[in-house]
């Protein structure tokens, strides 16, 4: 038997055995569950080997034909640690779709065609101007006019297809059926998803929280059942909030969140700490119930350091030789 681990608001509660995992459930569902097996920690509530009727006779499952009027159901393995890409295995006939740039490689048998929009059934089944309307959105959200879809063509077997994160980070597998089928995500997170999954347009209602929010007026929402791979800077961190608890976040580390949790700006505090504490004016508010995740490297941060760094017309800003430039060729931090 599998031996099960619970998590409740960031605390993990395991190994447990699978009696001990069902009687844990059974008392407090409100949490998150996992397994060797599993691809991700998912809702205890949505877990079929949790329930309380788990252990009666099971009812066998439907052919696969008729469980697939959603999104294609993929394989994948993710490789890895700071630089990391996702390995898909697709079925003939399967696809996957990604932002345009982010393949890795791909075997002969897996044919790419670039298309307008995200490549979900909405956006491919109406005509030129739905077509185009997908499109826009995605210029709106900061992405490339274009998706590339990725289809295993062969006649049998499986072929692999591999997409690789644009900066050092975590690839963040989420399976959307287990999130209430949709899920907020920054504008430049989403990386890659099995097709039939649709990529929208989200709005922050709030006028504070569209002008300081860190991802500004326009977040990205993933919706269907499929699985997506979304991206975060360094490393990740999951919540699960509670109703009515709250979370307090430098605006651009939050990378995801599901439906219900609430998003709004604070304050970060008095007008020295707004000046001179580095944390920026704002702080992004989560307020349970729902799901987090959180980046420990926003690419803007990152982007920042770098750009501080680089040489400049007078020497660098973070170094103090006194010989500015010509000290910087000397010692072979830049050339002529």
């Amino acid at each position: 038997m599998h031996q099960w681990y619970l998590s409740y608001n960031g605390q993990q509660v395991g190994p447990l055995d699978h009696a001990q995992a069902v009687q844990r459930a059974a008392a407090n569902p409100n949490g998150h569950c996992w397994r060797q097996g599993l691809a991700e920690w998912m809702p205890i509530g949505k877990c079929a080997e949790l329930s309380s009727s788990a252990g009666l006779p099971s009812v066998p499952a439907p052919p696969a034909a008729a469980i697939r009027a959603g999104a294609d159901v993929i394989d994948y393995k993710i490789f890895g640690s700071d630089m990391q890409f996702v390995e898909i295995e697709l079925d003939p006939g399967e696809s996957a779709v990604a932002e345009a740039g982010s393949m890795m490689y791909k075997e002969t048998t897996v044919k790419m065609e670039t298309i307008f929009g995200d490549g979900s059934a909405q956006s491919q089944s109406g005509g030129f101007m739905d077509k185009l309307l997908g499109a826009g959105k995605r210029i709106i959200t900061g992405e490339s006019l274009f998706t590339t879809v990725f289809t295993h063509i062969g006649g049998s077997g499986k072929a692999k297809v591999a997409f690789a994160a644009p900066y050092p980070g975590t690839i963040i597998p989420l399976t959307l059926s287990n999130f209430g089928g949709r899920i907020i995500c920054q504008k430049d997170s989403f990386l890659a998803a099995a097709r039939g999954v649709s990529i929208g347009l989200f709005f922050q209602r709030k006028i504070m929280t569209a002008l300081f929010g860190g991802e500004g007026f326009i977040m990205q929402k993933l919706e269907g059942d499929g699985v997506v791979f979304v991206h975060a800077g360094g490393t990740t961190v999951e919540r699960e909030l509670a109703v009515g608890e709250r979370l307090e976040v430098d605006t651009g580390c939050v990378v995801a969140l599901t439906g219900t949790v609430q998003f709004d700006v604070v304050p970060v505090g008095g007008v020295k700490s707004m000046l001179f504490g580095g944390e920026g004016v704002f702080l992004a508010q989560l307020t349970g119930p729902g799901h987090v995740w959180l980046q420990s490297l926003p690419f803007s941060r990152m982007a920042g350091r770098m750009f501080a760094a680089a040489y400049q017309k007078g020497g660098s800003k973070e170094e103090g030789s006194v010989l500015g430039g010509l000290g910087g060729i000397l010692s072979g931090d830049r050339g002529f």
